[in-house]
C-alpha cells in the first residue's frame, strides 16, 4: 500500500472565485491561483517532502489543474494525465452559482440529488473508487492534482464512506491534503492545508 496520498487542489480560477461550478468548462488560473502554484510547489520541495522524488505523479487533464502541476514543478516527465481526475461532469449545472441551481431547484444539494445531463453520483464513485485502487496499489507515495469535487469524493471513498461524505470535508483552492494510514485503517493526515499561501 502507499505510504502517502497527496491531494493537491488547482489554483484559484474566476469561476472559483465567483463560486461557479466547474466541471468541463477549461478555464485558466488566474494570476492569484499561479502564485498560489508556485507557493505549493516550494512547500512541496521542502522539508518534509523534499520534492516527493519517487513519488507517482497524476492530473487531471484540464488546463487549472495540469498548470497547477507543472508551476508546482511536476510538470513534464513527472507527471501524467488521467480522466479518472477530471471534475464532476455538472451537465445542465455547469457554469452556476449555488444560489442560481436553488433559485430554479430549491432544497437542491449536490451530494444527495445529483445534477441533470450530467453525471451521477454512483458514476463520481466509481472515478473516486478507480483512484483509490490505483493509490493503494503502489509502493510510493502518490501525489494527484485535481478538483475541488472529484477529491472530496476521493477522500469520502479511501475513508469507506459513501461519496456523499464527501459533503463534509470541503477543500479550498490550491490547498494540500495528505490520506495515509492509522492502525492499518485508511485514515487522513492532513486535509484543506493552506499553509504555504501565507507563507507557513
Amino acid at each position: 500500500m502507499a505510504p502517502r496520498v497527496l491531494l493537491a487542489r488547482h489554483g484559484q480560477t474566476a469561476w472559483s472565485l465567483s463560486g461557479r461550478h466547474t466541471g468541463r468548462t477549461d478555464i485558466p488560473l488566474l494570476d492569484e491561483g499561479r502564485r498560489g502554484a508556485k507557493l505549493l510547489g516550494e512547500r512541496l520541495h521542502r522539508e518534509p517532502w523534499a520534492g516527493l522524488p519517487d513519488a507517482e505523479v497524476r492530473t487531471s487533464p484540464l488546463l487549472r489543474a495540469s498548470d497547477t502541476c507543472e508551476l508546482a514543478g511536476f510538470g513534464g516527465g513527472r507527471s501524467r494525465p488521467w480522466d479518472a481526475l477530471m471534475e464532476f461532469d455538472y451537465g445542465a449545472y455547469e457554469g452556476m452559482t449555488p444560489a442560481e441551481i436553488q433559485a430554479v431547484r430549491p432544497g437542491w444539494f449536490i451530494w444527495r440529488d445529483g445534477v441533470p445531463d450530467g453525471e451521477t453520483l454512483a458514476q463520481v464513485a466509481a472515478r473516486a473508487d478507480e483512484v483509490v485502487e490505483w493509490a493503494r496499489s503502489a509502493d510510493r507515495d502518490v501525489l494527484v492534482f485535481a478538483h475541488g469535487h472529484i477529491l472530496r469524493a476521493i477522500g469520502a471513498r479511501w475513508l469507506g464512506e459513501d461519496v456523499s461524505f464527501a459533503s463534509r470535508i470541503r477543500l479550498a483552492p490550491t490547498s494540500l491534503s495528505v490520506l495515509d494510514w492509522a492502525y492499518g485503517e485508511p485514515a487522513i493526515g492532513v486535509w484543506n492545508d493552506t499553509g504555504h499561501l501565507a507563507g507557513r
